[in-house]
């Protein structure tokens, strides 16, 4: 990677699979920046999907939207009461208040470029991670 120490302010450039990585039975999520690079505006994350594994189960966020972008294989993203198949370079738009989940069902691993929008998901991972640990 090139030298980024002449970068202005605030500018983030990470590698691929570098970030703040939280791991899972069958899930891998990367963050790329939040609260703390944006102040609060949004956290943008990758969650990498093992094949034929679940999500983190249907569930809604309040006052958050999230935006989901296929980046690699295919994620079934649900949408309210919708489950959609999204191949690479798919986006889908998860308004606040809205059900939604994803999972893998293919043989391949699937990755998806997550938004959430404005921030503070990243405080939610303490949980997320204790949850799968009793599980």
């Amino acid at each position: 990677m090139e030298d980024t120490t002449a970068l202005p302010a605030g500018a983030v450039v990470l590698g691929p699979g570098e970030g703040r990585g939280y791991d899972m039975p069958t899930m891998r999520a990367v963050f790329k920046a939040d609260g703390v690079e944006s102040g609060g505006r949004f956290s943008a994350s990758e969650w990498w999907l093992a094949p034929r594994s679940a999500g983190p189960g249907p569930h809604s966020h309040a006052d958050n939207d999230e935006i989901f972008y296929v980046v690699e294989g295919t994620a079934s993203i649900r949408v309210g009461d919708n489950w959609i198949e999204a191949d690479k370079g798919t986006f889908v738009l998860v308004p606040a208040g809205i059900t939604h989940d994803f999972e893998n069902r293919g043989d391949r691993r699937a990755g998806l470029f997550n938004l959430f929008l404005p921030g503070g998901f990243e405080h939610n991972m303490p949980a997320i991670l204790a949850w799968y640990a009793r599980a």
